[in-house]
C-alpha cells in the first residue's frame, strides 16, 4: 500500500464525536484567557511578550486539547472553573451581592461584540490545527473526518465559519478560503468549501431582497425543512451518495447540493447577528442576551435529539436537517458562553481597576442624570494597547491566515512522515506550524497590511 493510500485509510471510516464535545473545549480555552487577563495583564508588556503570552494561553491549550488531552476536556473545564472561583475568593474579599449591584449599573463601550470576534477566531484556529494534526497519530480519531454520519471538529469549523461570517454581515466581512485537504467525499472532485462560500455570498443578498433582514429565520427554516423532505421523498439522497457518472458537474454533486444548507446556516447567522448587535449598553441587557441565546441553543439540541431519533442522524456529507440544527445549536451555545465569559471579564476589570483585558468591552460608569458625563473605568493606556492582541489580529486577517495554513500544511505533509511521527515530535510540529502562521498574521496586523478578497 502506497503512502497516499495509507494516509487515506488513516482518516477513513470514522464516526466523529458527540455534538457538544467541540464547543466544550472551545469554552475552556476562552476561560484560560479570563485567568490570564486577571493576573498577567494588569501591567504593561512589550509586543513580543504580549504575542508570546497570547499564543501560550490561546493556541497551545487548543493544540493539546485536540491531541493528548482529548479524553479529559470536561475535566479540564471543571478545573478551570474551580480555579477561577478560588482566585476570585482570594483576590476579591467583598460581598458578592454588593459587587453585583454595582456591576449591573455599569455600561459598556465597544466598537464590536468581543464574543463574535472570539467565536470567529476559535473556529478558524481550531480548524487550522485539525487540518494538520489529523494526519498525525496523536490527533484523537473522534475529531477526524466522518464518512457518512456523525459529528466532528472540522465539520463544526465549516459551519461555524459560515455562521460567524453571517453575524457580521452588516460589517461587510470578507469570506475566506477553506483549510480542507483534497478528499473525494469531502465536497466532490473539483469542488471545495471555498466555492461553497462564494455561492453563499452571491445567493444570500438575492434572498434578502425578497425577504426582510429580520425575517432571515424564515428562509433558514424553509430551506432546511424542504431540503430534508427532498432527501426523504426524492432520489436526491441516492444522487448525493452514488450519483457520479463522470460528468464534470455531477462529480461535484455533494458540494453543489449541500450549498443549500450552508445558505440556511448563513441566514440563521444573520438573524442571530441582528439580535446580538442591538444597542444594549448595560451589563444587565447583555446577560439577558446571553441567557436567551443559551435557551435557544438548548431548545435546538432537544430538537436535534428528536430529529436524530425520528428522521435521520447528523450527516455532513448530505448536509441534512440534523446537520443544520447541530451547527446552529453548537454555534449558539458557544456564542452564549463567550458572551457570559465576556461579562465575567468585565466583572474582573471592575474588581481589578486598571486591568488590561484584550478584546473585551470598555467599562463606563454612567451618570444617572446625564449620560454625557459618563466616567470611563478604562485607563487611557488600555484604549490603545488592548487591541494589540492575537484575537483581534486573526479576526481582521483571516484570509492570509487561511492561505498560510493551506501552504504550510502542504509543505509539512511533503517533508514529514506524519503517520510514523512520535507524540513529542508531532506536538512540536503542530505548535511550530501555528506559531509561524500566527506570528506572520500578527506582524501584518501591526503593520496594517490588508489582503482583500473582491
Amino acid at each position: 500500500m502506497s503512502q497516499k493510500q495509507l494516509k487515506e485509510a488513516f482518516v477513513s471510516n470514522l464516526n466523529g464525536t458527540t455534538g457538544l464535545y467541540f464547543p466544550a473545549f472551545c469554552i475552556r480555552c476562552r476561560g484560560f484567557l479570563f485567568i490570564f487577563s486577571q493576573h498577567m495583564c494588569s501591567f504593561s508588556h512589550t509586543l513580543k511578550t504580549r504575542f508570546f503570552i497570547d499564543f501560550v494561553v490561546l493556541i497551545v491549550p487548543v493544540v493539546v486539547t485536540l491531541t493528548i488531552w482529548a479524553s479529559f476536556i470536561l475535566l479540564e473545564l471543571l478545573t478551570v472553573i474551580i480555579f477561577g472561583a478560588g482566585l476570585r475568593a482570594c483576590y476579591a474579599r467583598v460581598l458578592f451581592q454588593k459587587i453585583l449591584e454595582k456591576l449591573l449599573n455599569i455600561s459598556v463601550e465597544s466598537e464590536y461584540i468581543p464574543a463574535i470576534s472570539c467565536f470567529r477566531v476559535i473556529t478558524s484556529a481550531s480548524t487550522a490545527i485539525a487540518i494538520l494534526a489529523v494526519d498525525f497519530p496523536l490527533f484523537h480519531r473522534r475529531f477526524a473526518k466522518t464518512e457518512l454520519y456523525g459529528t466532528r471538529a472540522m465539520d463544526f469549523g465549516v459551519g461555524g465559519f459560515v455562521f460567524g461570517t453571517a453575524m457580521v454581515w452588516s460589517k461587510l466581512c470578507y469570506f475566506t478560503n477553506s483549510l480542507y485537504s483534497e478528499y473525494l467525499i469531502e465536497y466532490g472532485v473539483h469542488w471545495n468549501f471555498f466555492f461553497t462560500v462564494i455561492v453563499v455570498k452571491l445567493v444570500t443578498p438575492l434572498l434578502l431582497i425578497i425577504i426582510l433582514l429580520n425575517k432571515s429565520w424564515i428562509i433558514a427554516l424553509s430551506i432546511t425543512v424542504l431540503y430534508q423532505l427532498a432527501l426523504d421523498f426524492t432520489p436526491l439522497k441516492r444522487l448525493i451518495l452514488y450519483g457520479t457518472d463522470g460528468n464534470g458537474t455531477w462529480t461535484n454533486h455533494e458540494g453543489i447540493i449541500s450549498t443549500l444548507e450552508y445558505v440556511a446556516i448563513h441566514m440563521a447567522g444573520v438573524q442571530t447577528g441582528l439580535y446580538v448587535h442591538k444597542n444594549r449598553s448595560h451589563i444587565k441587557g447583555l446577560i439577558k442576551v446571553a441567557c436567551c441565546l443559551l435557551l435557544a441553543a438548548i431548545s435546538l439540541f432537544i430538537s436535534l435529539y428528536v430529529v436524530q431519533v425520528n428522521v435521520e442522524a447528523v450527516s455532513r456529507r448530505m448536509a441534512n436537517l440534523a446537520f443544520c440544527i447541530w451547527i446552529v445549536a453548537s454555534s449558539l451555545i458557544l456564542l452564549s458562553s463567550l458572551l457570559l465569559v465576556d461579562i465575567i471579564l468585565s466583572f474582573t476589570k471592575f474588581l481589578i481597576k486598571g486591568a488590561l483585558v484584550p478584546c473585551s468591552w470598555k467599562l463606563l460608569l454612567s451618570s444617572v442624570t446625564n449620560k454625557k458625563h459618563s466616567e470611563s473605568l478604562v485607563p487611557e493606556t488600555e484604549r490603545g494597547e488592548s487591541s494589540l492582541c492575537l484575537i483581534t489580529a486573526l479576526n481582521r486577517k483571516q484570509l492570509i491566515f487561511f492561505l498560510l495554513s493551506n501552504i504550510t500544511t502542504g509543505l509539512i505533509n511533503l517533508m514529514v512522515d506524519t503517520l510514523h511521527s512520535s507524540t513529542l515530535w508531532a506536538l512540536f510540529v503542530v505548535n511550530l506550524y501555528m506559531f509561524s502562521n500566527r506570528f506572520i498574521v500578527y506582524v501584518l496586523y501591526l503593520q496594517d497590511k490588508t489582503i482583500k478578497f473582491w
